[in-house]
């Protein structure tokens, strides 16, 4: 829930990163003509530089990239591609970034066409780039630095000690393939890793205290890896973690808070309450309070009462809004995208916003993946007028009650009914317990909360999504953990900042991470990260 633009525009600025093109790189080329500078650019004049051959991570406030090219790139861009003009070079290509550390690749990124000025492309020989600021900076270098220390593994690779880092730059197009041309510059600098002050009492694994309403596990695991997890984030290197709960065979392992969050905190997962959302649908459907997810939107509302009107409209099902295949123009990984969530927050009604919205004619109603939330805020509003007394009211008796859960809080819509775009809050420690209901298949404390049959469908592999190319439920998501060689299905609900419940399929486990990491670009990146290197490690002990 609410993505921000500072995230979005780290998306724009840049095209395939990470892996893609590695291999199509020779990195043999010998010139030296690219510097390094620790400058104040509020300081210093420009073009007056005091280059540098050393450089501090975690210390040294500024960092600067000085090179000098023998022609514009746009030049440069002719010679890869010849027969394209120079508005196709310049939408079509751009400098390609490389960052080796200690000699090996770590990092590529092949800027948008968005990043940097047109005359910089097409008149500008002198180029100077800023990369590490003290404060945020609305700049592309900037950016470009952040993406490589947060998401492209530069944190990892410069963990500690001293090493040496090796800019590349180069000229790249993109069409059906891409092309990259030879090197324009290059050059190095020592980095040392200043260490990060700890406090050392945050280390030691946490032990579980009374009065958690669960049974506490006997079951062992690898405190060594859960004391080197917590070392990692009172360093900083995982950012805004809160809390980690793991609960094996219905029984409470680990619970460890962070970050001032104890277990009392109520804290806000932005979309994992989206799931919650699929839920109570599902209860509502098995109190034929509703027929079933194949029933219409067309019969909740009516639809030529709202804009931008289609035929197509009355096709879209409750299936298609549980599994962000409706097809409306709406794409919250897209922030021009009409629908975007972030254009629907401003306004004094979400639900009208959304059936207001056109419907894409070139896809295929529960076929075609997007992002919606403002579609599940449809669900939430159906649901509320479908049931007694309410979502709210319906979801405390026939939900949160039954699983013992008296201590939350509900955002509301500009209606005043729930908000099931995200943002419920609850303990780390009772979002655990939603997880193990589903890890039940609905059945908790003898009673069936939840159909086993709609479960299963919430769980399963209804639709392949368009993040990472796994497959998404009824809100829900999937996705495969490998350690040691094995793989472990697990189903999860996700939300903004890291926020995770995880249900595992074949292993007897429900793990919730909480995270206030929000809008961070690598907070999903670093609980995929928590979860490979540190817990399933500790948990799985044969």
């Amino acid at each position: 829930m609410k993505s921000n633009y500072f995230l979005v525009l780290i998306a724009c600025l840049t095209i395939s990163c990470k892996n893609s093109n590695k291999s199509k790189i020779a990195h043999t080329e010998e010139i030296e003509n690219l510097y390094f500078s620790n400058d104040d650019f509020t300081k210093v004049e420009p073009r007056t530089h005091n280059y540098s051959n050393s450089f501090t991570l975690n210390k040294d406030g500024f960092l600067n990239i000085h090179f000098k090219l023998d022609k514009p790139l746009i030049q440069s861009l002719q010679l890869i591609a010849p027969n394209l003009t120079v508005d196709k070079l310049l939408e079509k290509g751009n400098f390609q970034f490389s960052f080796l550390v200690d000699g090996k690749i770590v990092y590529v990124e092949n800027l948008n066409k968005g990043a940097g000025l047109k005359a910089s492309k097409t008149e500008q020989l002198n180029h100077t780039i800023r990369l590490v600021t003290p404060k945020k900076i609305d700049y592309w270098g900037w950016f470009m630095w952040l993406k490589f220390m947060k998401i492209g593994g530069g944190q990892d690779a410069l963990s500690k000690g001293n090493h040496s880092l090796c800019i590349e730059v180069r000229p790249y197009i993109k069409q059906d393939t891409l092309k990259v041309g030879a090197l324009l510059a290059k050059g190095n600098i020592t980095v040392e890793v200043a260490r990060i002050p700890v406090d050392e009492s945050l280390i030691p694994h946490q032990k579980i205290q009374p009065n958690s309403g669960w049974k506490i596990s006997t079951e062992d695991f690898d405190k060594t890896k859960i004391e080197a997890l917590n070392r990692k984030i009172a360093e900083g290197r995982f950012e805004n973690i809160n809390g980690i709960v793991v609960i094996k065979e219905g029984e409470l392992l680990i619970e460890e808070y962070f970050n001032g969050e104890t277990r009392d905190s109520l804290h806000d997962p932005r979309s994992v309450g989206k799931s919650i959302a699929s839920t109570m649908m599902g209860i509502a459907i098995e109190e034929n309070f509703i027929k079933n997810e194949n029933t219409l939107l067309k019969d909740f509302y009516d639809l030529k009462s709202f804009k931008n009107y289609s035929t197509k409209k009355d096709s879209i099902t409750l299936k298609s809004l549980l599994t962000m295949s409706s097809v409306f123009l709406g794409d919250d990984s897209d922030y021009n995208s009409l629908g975007n969530e972030e254009n629907m927050y401003p306004t004094s009604n979400w639900v009208q916003f959304t059936l207001d919205l056109p419907i894409q004619k070139d896809k295929t109603i529960g076929e075609d993946f997007a992002y919606f939330t403002a579609g599940v805020v449809i669900l939430g509003d159906i649901i509320h007028k479908s049931v007694p007394k309410g979502l709210v009211s319906y979801a405390d008796k026939k939900l949160f009650a039954p699983l013992g859960i008296t201590n939350y809080q509900w955002e509301y819509t500009p209606q005043k009914v729930g908000n099931t775009a995200g943002g419920i809050r609850l303990r780390a420690i009772d979002f655990a317990k939603y997880g193990q209901l589903y890890k039940n298949k609905g059945l908790w404390n003898g009673t069936q909360i939840l159909n086993k049959q709609w479960v299963e469908k919430s769980l399963g592999k209804q639709i392949k999504q368009s993040f990472d190319g796994d497959s998404y439920g009824y809100l829900f998501w999937n996705k495969t953990y490998k350690n040691n060689d094995k793989e472990y299905e697990v189903s999860f609900c996700s939300g903004n900042g890291g926020n995770k419940i995880f249900v595992f399929k074949d292993i007897p486990f429900v793990i919730v991470i909480t995270s206030s990491a929000y809008n961070n670009p690598n907070a999903h990146a670093n609980a995929d990260k928590i979860m490979t290197e540190y817990i399933i490690p500790a948990i799985i002990t044969e």
